[in-house]
């Protein structure tokens, strides 16, 4: 069963456990998550100028306004800046640097009344992050820039944690995506052609757990949870970072939440890197990940 937990004072290793089982955590704004979304605003007040950011969708045309975007979630996610600040916030949350690996933090947005919803800004059907090649014993990280509603967040749907979805994750290469798919986002404004995996049979959006935080609240969740971008008809682009997580000792015991369906090939673990010096994720593990298929099915 999925419960949310606010403003948890359990350590980290005791969370992990129970993210691995379905919880989600949510927790206010620290320092170093403000500093995070502060830095995100100058770049978003940056790139619309004299345009509100939150609002701009209702007077640019979707092709400008993808191209834009185009522009300023590249230099976002490969920011130095972002490099200091991401670590932070996760030590900040009481993970260690030294065992710590995260990845790029991306800058997303949800634009309202279907806008712009394929490309650079896609909405995302229900689907779990370990049918893109992500390890059980990831843990994302969802941060609003923003003020959000309940009707531009995410939505989980937590009666599919522990029970399969029919899905087409066996078509997903994540270096094939990495060599093709990923480059050609920004191409993808009136509709997506990119092969992802997706359900495969009708997916019960009830019960359903939306989750609300503050500018700068910080969101925790298994990569496993099946989770979808909610309809946005709020009337407001929703601005938002994610990033990911993963334990270096989770990843050796292979540590994690467990495997219902998945079946993609590839491993997402050479992406992330470590807080406390940003060494690349051990070669070794990656290529365990690779051959060793923990990601399928079994």
């Amino acid at each position: 069963m999925t419960t949310v937990l606010s403003n948890s004072v359990v350590n980290d290793d005791t969370r992990r456990g129970l993210v691995y089982q379905g919880q989600v955590f949510v927790y206010a704004a620290s320092p170093a998550s403000t500093e995070l979304i502060g830095f995100a605003r100058e770049m978003i007040a940056d790139a619309f100028g004299a345009r509100d950011p939150l609002t701009a969708q209702f007077d640019m045309p979707v092709e400008k306004f993808a191209a834009l975007l185009a522009d300023l979630k590249p230099r976002f996610i490969h920011h130095p800046q972002c490099k200091k600040l991401v670590p932070a916030v996760i030590e900040e949350f009481g993970c260690s640097a030294a065992a710590t690996y995260f990845d790029v933090p991306r800058m997303r947005t949800s634009t309202s009344n279907d806008y712009l919803t394929s490309g650079i800004s896609y909405a995302f059907h229900p689907h779990r992050d370990c049918w893109y090649s992500a390890p059980f014993n990831q843990i994302n990280w969802w941060i609003p820039i923003f003020d959000v509603v309940p009707e531009n967040v995410m939505a989980f749907h937590p009666q599919y944690f522990d029970r399969p979805v029919k899905n087409g994750s066996a078509r997903y290469d994540y270096a094939e995506w990495n060599r093709t798919s990923r480059l050609t986002a920004a191409q993808h404004v009136k509709s997506d052609t990119r092969e992802q995996p997706k359900p495969e049979e009708p997916v019960e959006l009830e019960p359903q757990i939306r989750v609300v935080p503050e500018p700068g609240g910080v969101m925790m969740f298994s990569g496993a949870q099946l989770h979808s971008t909610v309809p946005n008809t709020s009337g407001r682009t929703r601005f938002s970072i994610d990033f990911r997580t993963v334990n270096i000792d989770d990843v050796r015991a292979r540590r994690g939440a467990e495997n219902v369906d998945a079946d993609c090939t590839g491993t997402t673990l050479r992406d992330f890197m470590r807080c406390s010096d940003l060494d690349a994720m051990p070669e070794e593990l990656a290529l365990a990940y690779d051959e060793q298929g923990w990601q399928k099915v079994i």
